[in-house]
């Protein structure tokens, strides 16, 4: 930690969020309004999983990671975003580096996680009598931590490189909130070998997972041709639908902001990006998965009808 500090002749970071565009900073306001529904949504999906005793499965378990997730995610951000909006833009660098750790463990967690939700969908269609005794409770809790852990650890690795580039002017961070990608812009010396580092790990943490997310769903379609029953080919791709939907949400987005090239990305750009990422998609994720599962659909219901006798 000390190394880390004698780098930093910047004590703190100064916000520009995006004060410049009053539309944009206007609907910004209203996506962070997003924000109550987010954390109301997803603890209401934890609670529903937890109270029907026909969602204890591996999908629902995994479910519940990624509800619990993404409040986690969306609160490192949106309290930050919402507070240099009503005028305080600065942020002391140990704020910054923290919200910087945790927002990027998140969002690595959030990657693996999904991969391994598609592979627990590739186990559940395509060996459907093994699946009990493939995603056992003991599989599915070493999943869940390893998924955890290792984004953590890939974090923090991330972190420290970042931090311990020399940081002495400007004090200007033209983003909405403390990213890797926007903190190296301000380092006073060359950030080559860190931004190398950075893309290694995103390509690990990203496109890994993103390929076993292909792989399961290119398997998971051929299972599905192979079916004579159009009700069993229905059934196995409506329980796939969420989940494509919230990785083409989430995927989109990271892929964007992470592995394009710095000289590349516009910075404009990358903070609607951000936005959207940030507020919108853990916003749509309760949403997603209420609308278009019927389980869930159901538990829902029945916790209305419940309440009101």
């Amino acid at each position: 930690m000390n190394l880390i500090k004698t780098n930093f002749t910047v004590t703190e970071f100064v916000l520009l969020g995006l004060s410049s565009q009053p539309t944009i900073r206007l609907i910004l306001f209203i996506m962070l309004l997003f924000y109550l529904l987010t954390v109301v949504g997803n603890v209401i999906i934890i609670l529903i999983i937890q109270i029907e005793p026909f969602l204890q499965t591996p999908m629902y378990f995994f479910l519940t990671n990624l509800s619990f997730l993404d409040i986690c995610y969306t609160s490192t951000n949106v309290p930050q975003m919402l507070s240099n909006m009503v005028g305080k833009r600065t942020i002391h660098f140990s704020s910054c580096a923290t919200q910087m750790f945790f927002s990027l463990s998140f969002g690595m967690t959030e990657c693996v996680l999904l991969g391994v939700m598609a592979y627990d969908r590739y186990v559940a269609i395509c060996h459907p009598h093994h699946y009990t005794l493939i995603m056992g409770q003991s599989t599915c809790i070493q999943l869940a931590a390893i998924s955890w852990s290792s984004s953590f650890l890939s974090s923090m690795v991330i972190n420290i490189l970042t931090l311990s580039l020399p940081y002495c002017g400007p004090d200007v961070l033209n983003h909405l909130f403390c990213e890797v990608p926007s903190i190296l812009r301000l380092a006073c010396t060359d950030t080559s070998v860190t931004e190398m580092v950075v893309f290694i790990f995103s390509v690990i943490i990203v496109f890994i997972p993103f390929l076993l997310i292909v792989v399961s769903y290119a398997r998971i379609l051929l299972s599905v041709l192979r079916m004579r029953s159009a009700s069993g080919r229905h059934k196995a791709l409506s329980t796939c639908a969420s989940h494509l939907t919230v990785v083409a949400l989430f995927y989109g987005t990271a892929i964007f902001m992470y592995m394009r090239p710095q000289s590349k990305s516009s910075r404009a750009g990358g903070k609607i990006i951000a936005v959207f990422y940030t507020v919108v998609t853990p916003m749509l994720n309760p949403l997603i998965y209420s609308l278009r599962n019927q389980d869930v659909k159901g538990a829902l219901r029945r916790a209305v009808v419940k309440q009101r006798t």
